[in-house]
């Protein structure tokens, strides 16, 4: 077992909750910018909202919420997207020493009611008409229910009038009480399997990663003598957008909300708000890329994007060789060419992102170290952090000025991580949650010894850099015992353009498959440059699309050995998402939940593979027969 962590920093102690920094910046700072919003979701205009008036918002909440009967100790959900209104309500909560319950907004009726119900919530706050109804569906199985507030209908405005007679002083006392160790959010965990739970995070466990990172890393949110800025889009309704929401009022960034994740309107609103930093998740740096790529081939400069792609890599990965003492850095054909392409490709690629983005964090699931260098090339590196619901956001992040591209970086100073024998990362720190609410026998199962057992796999190098390499839980073990982690064979899947997901497969089978599904926008381009015309198009188009998707395959198989590659996969008609339940909200595969709902078409693939006389294990995917190939 090996146990690596860093210093911690002089990082001030919490001395209250999570809402005082709204007071403190407001006294300090009065007119700084600390919000954006826009009146019209498709403006290019945003609206900027001061400390002062900012605070003064979250107070006339909090006295709506206390003429509410809202106390310290209810637990009140926030059922909605990333918008100005969840901000606001969520530290007027925190004011009055209430604790907040989020709720993904596209939640199931039965994962609604299953939460509401285990957290005790005395109030719901829903975002539309929609909400109510879902929520108005399981009301009478909820007996402590009391408050249903919905935000396109005025509930904020509702809200203040109702407090106006509250004082301010009603607001201070209450917020005066609230305790570093009291609890601020019951976190629900995704629930990759079963029921999920709730995870008990207090105001120092959500405060403790924040303060760390802008102690130690703040200063690059952007340019000196520039307030760093951050156009939030990932839900709050997970610990990493609360994460960045915190991060944002504790450190005093001006702070966008983004609530829809389409790839115009999330363009849209990049190019218009201009953020410093970018935090994303693996998946929205991959579709950025796949856009950069598409819209260069439709301008007919494919081929030139591609040619800057492996500059930039190249470039990056000689720059890295330089920082961590094992190389020379590009030499100066690397340069020139580098060079050529910043003033040709780099600074549109980053115009496209607003144009002021200096660096980018990747959180939720490990990003590819392809995909890595290609940011740093184009000039914004990409710090590939890990975290869990369980420590509220942030365990690592890669040291500045020794950045290692496919890591996850070192542990955050005050942070301990240790990997057990079997591979599982251990966590111990000022982060680690209290605890799984109403279930003790879950919480002694993953806090032991004070080391919370992650069920993550990982590696730590000699330097103390932690790699992640599955799930334990997703170890997939063949009929032959071969074991297989599935993570490394779908990252690169993924990386071709045509290919949005894929999960890979096997347990108790032959050999290893895949599921895959399409992008819809690549496959709308790809298509349309195919030029095939004539009688049996279709069935062309086809062959053509299995031959690209096989070639996929083969590429994601050099980077395993034999035993462990793709023989067998199928292309699916639907993505994965979270309405269908194939993804949690924090957009991680629910394994369990795709492998049974697609039960029939992975038979069929194995089946197909058992005819007789076929080849074992041919070399290549364009060897096997096309019933390996199936589409639907």
């Amino acid at each position: 077992m090996r146990d690596l962590a860093l210093a911690p920093p002089p990082v001030a102690p919490l001395t209250g909750g999570l809402a005082d920094s709204v007071f403190e910046t407001a006294d300090r700072e009065p007119a700084r910018p600390m919000l954006a919003r826009r009146a019209d979701p498709a403006s290019a205009t945003w609206e900027e909202v001061t400390a002062i008036e900012l605070r003064d918002t979250v107070v006339d909440a909090a006295k709506g919420l206390i003429a509410s009967g809202i106390a310290p100790g209810h637990r009140v959900a926030i059922m909605a997207r990333t918008r100005f209104e969840w901000t606001v309500l969520c530290y007027a909560l925190w004011a009055v020493g209430a604790e907040v319950v989020p709720v993904y907004p596209t939640a199931s009726r039965d994962q609604v009611e299953w939460i509401l119900r285990d957290a005790g919530c005395v109030a719901v706050v829903v975002e539309d008409e929609q909400g109510v109804m879902t929520v108005g569906s399981v009301c009478a199985s909820l007996p402590l229910l009391r408050h249903v507030w919905q935000l396109d209908a005025g509930a904020l405005e509702e809200l203040t009038a109702q407090g106006e007679f509250i004082p301010i002083a009603t607001v201070d006392s209450m917020r005066r009480i609230v305790l570093p160790d009291s609890p601020a959010v019951i976190a629900y965990t995704s629930g990759t399997s079963g029921h999920a739970m709730g995870c008990a995070l207090s105001h120092r466990n959500l405060a403790g990663p924040c303060d760390t990172l802008l102690t130690g890393w703040g200063h690059t949110a952007a340019r000196r003598g520039e307030q760093g800025s951050v156009l939030a889009f990932l839900p709050f309704s997970h610990v990493y957008g609360l994460m960045i929401q915190g991060l944002c009022v504790r450190g005093g960034l001006l702070m966008g909300h983004q609530a829809d994740l389409g790839g115009e309107a999330l363009a849209s609103a990049l190019r218009s708000f201009r953020p410093t930093y970018l935090y994303a998740v693996p998946s929205v740096l991959e579709k950025i890329y796949k856009n950069f790529l598409r819209t260069a081939q439709q301008g007919g400069h494919g081929g030139l994007f591609e040619r800057a792609a492996e500059t930039a890599r190249d470039f990056a990965a000689a720059l890295e060789r330089q920082r961590l003492g094992r190389g020379r850095g590009p030499g100066f054909d690397l340069r020139f060419q580098h060079a050529l392409y910043e003033r040709t490709v780099y600074r549109r690629l980053r115009a496209a992102l607003g144009g002021r983005v200096q660096r980018a964090t990747s959180g939720g699931s490990p990003l590819s170290r392809d995909l890595s260098l290609f940011y740093e090339g184009i000039g914004i590196y990409v710090h590939d952090g890990y975290g869990l619901t369980e420590t509220a956001g942030g365990v690592t992040m890669q040291p500045l000025g020794r950045e290692k591209s496919g890591t996850v970086g070192q542990a955050l100073p005050g942070t301990e991580i240790q990997v057990a024998d079997d591979g599982e990362i251990l966590v111990r720190g000022p982060s680690v949650f209290q605890g799984y609410v109403g279930d003790q026998a879950a919480t002694r199962a993953a806090l032991r010894g004070g080391w919370l057992a992650t069920g993550d796999l990982g590696l730590l190098d000699s330097e103390g850099y932690l790699t992640i390499t599955g799930r334990k839980k997703d170890i997939i073990v063949t009929s032959s015992g071969k074991s297989v982690a599935p993570l490394a064979l779908e990252q690169r899947l993924r990386m071709h353009p045509l290919i949005h997901q894929a999960v890979v497969v096997g347990d108790n089978r032959p050999c290893v498959g895949a599921l895959i599904t399409l992008d819809p926008d690549f496959l709308a381009h790809w298509r349309a440059g195919l030029a095939v015309q004539g009688e049996m198009r279709e069935a062309r188009e086809e062959n053509a699309l299995r031959e690209e998707v096989a070639r996929a395959v083969a590429a994601a198989n050099s980077v395993v050995s034999p035993a462990e590659s793709i023989r067998v996969f199928r292309v699916l008609p639907e993505a994965f998402d979270v309405t269908n339940g194939m993804l949690t909200p924090s957009m991680k595969l629910r394994r369990d939940e795709i492998v049974r709902h697609y039960a029939s078409e992975i038979d069929a693939m194995y089946q197909s593979r058992r005819r007789p006389g076929r080849p074992s294990a041919p070399a290549e995917p364009s060897s096997w027969d096309d019933s390996d190939n199936v589409f639907r």
